[in-house]
């Protein structure tokens, strides 16, 4: 056996350099969509200049993560900023709340520096033991729907607007039904909705391309001036604004981060190991640690490079599903994104908008799908979920949304006589987000 097979295990895990490559190659078809959709979202935040930049970023920061993911925790997980937390970092910080987007750079990465002392002292660990299934599946549902509620917006199809941090709907947007964009996407929902149905590999990206090249073709969309070009992250590396973030005293944006990246890396770490056949029989995941803190050293690389948080993806089950179980699938994952990544910004920036909404929609469905996960026969698990599952996308914000399933949570517990039940890091957490909603609302 050669180096690789030894220090990744192949014999522990019963597999093989090919089914390992294949399962890398697999995982990044499936969510190199991110190339393209991450700098769509943020740069509504940062301004389209930074869009360049904000491929690039995507891709070093995806790259990185992801070959420590394999190197250190040697795990088949790959990493990437994570969809739903640049939903939160450009419509909710930003365009929301109003800050300026080198200040949420600069909450995301104290948020990182935050995670990686959690992780290196297993506070981290033992707040995800504390957390009720019921919740996690919640928030992953919750996010779900706030990403098709921004795909639906960000193509016309919804006449929606944020004031004041809510969301405001107007209504179906009509007259634009019949227009070559609004058709087009529609295109590339069903395209995408038939090719998993097939089960074919890189589903999202697929249809991402083809609605693309439809759209030059028709004349929706202008064709790209060129393909590849040479990296540029000038625009966002290093333009954290620290000194303006403890001058806004936004350290419920700190906070809301780092609620809204934990829990997402929660579902997200216990779903796949759990798709892996990594989970112990008491219910523990092995060298969480591990995993956790190379997800918190993504985040902190990732602000430094100018994107906002870096977070294990869902999309990885991919991979697993190929066979990948080792190291390796995330190490063939983590080269790719820098191999081709890097050079073609001028592509991502021609991808229309009607060709990356219909992958905001599907990875959406993606994640409502774990709220099946919950026991409706029990409501003190059922109504706090539920509520979780409609605030994050009726308010526009994730953290609420949080915050609304521990308060509910902990309460209907307590006083339908099963609080015994709630873990008292519950009680704690739940505390807390009374104080930050008392804290946004000027109580305190």
């Amino acid at each position: 056996m050669g180096w690789f097979e030894r220090y990744f295990e192949f014999d522990r895990y019963g597999t093989d350099m090919k089914t390992e490559v294949l399962a890398g190659v697999t995982t990044f078809m499936t969510m190199a969509y991110i190339l393209f959709v991450n700098p769509a979202i943020l740069s509504d935040a940062m301004g389209k200049e930074a869009f360049n930049s904000l491929v690039a970023v995507t891709a070093l920061a995806a790259g990185f993560a992801t070959i420590l993911m394999g190197l250190y925790a040697k795990k088949p997980f790959a990493l990437a900023p994570g969809m739903g937390l640049n939903a939160y970092f450009a419509y909710s910080v930003v365009l929301g709340m109003g800050y300026d987007w080198k200040v949420a750079l600069a909450a995301v990465f104290v948020e990182g520096l935050i995670f990686i002392a959690l992780s290196v002292t297993k506070v981290r660990s033992a707040i995800i033991h504390a957390i009720p299934l019921s919740q996690k599946y919640a928030v992953g549902a919750g996010i779900g729907l706030f990403l098709t509620l921004i795909g639906l917006n960000d193509v016309g199809l919804l006449t929606a607007f944020v004031q004041e941090g809510v969301l405001k709907f107007t209504g179906l947007n009509a007259t634009a039904l019949a227009s070559k964009q609004i058709l087009l996407f529609f295109f590339g929902l069903f395209l995408t909705a038939v090719l998993i149905a097939l089960r074919i590999k890189g589903a999202l990206l697929i249809s991402i391309i083809t609605t693309s090249v439809l759209g030059w073709i028709t004349g929706a969309a202008p064709w790209p001036d060129q393909i590849f070009s040479t990296p540029d992250i000038s625009y966002t590396f290093m333009k954290m604004d620290l000194q303006g973030l403890l001058n806004v005293g936004a350290i419920g944006v700190v906070f809301a981060f780092f609620m809204v990246d934990f829990f997402d890396t929660l579902g997200t770490v216990t779903g796949l190991s759990a798709k892996a056949g990594f989970i112990t029989t008491d219910g523990k995941i092995p060298d969480a640690e591990k995993v956790l803190l190379t997800d918190a050293v993504g985040t902190t690389v990732g602000a430094i490079l100018g994107t906002s948080t870096v977070t294990t993806y869902i999309e990885s089950a991919a991979g697993i599903e190929e066979g990948g179980r080792t190291g390796m699938t995330a190490l063939i994952t983590g080269f790719l994104f820098l191999a081709i990544g890097l050079f073609i910004a001028p592509l991502a920036q021609a991808i229309p908008a009607f060709a990356t909404a219909p992958a905001l929609v599907i990875v959406g469905y993606y994640m409502l799908s774990a709220i099946k996960e919950v026991d409706f026969t029990d409501h003190t698990e059922a109504i706090p979920a539920f509520l979780v599952l409609i605030t994050i996308p009726y308010t526009y914000s994730i953290a609420d949304g949080i915050g609304m399933g521990f308060i509910s949570y902990t309460l209907i517990k307590l006083f339908s006589g099963r609080g015994k039940e709630v873990h008292p890091l519950m009680y704690v957490l739940a505390l807390v987000f009374i104080a930050y909603f008392a804290y946004l609302g000027g109580v305190i």
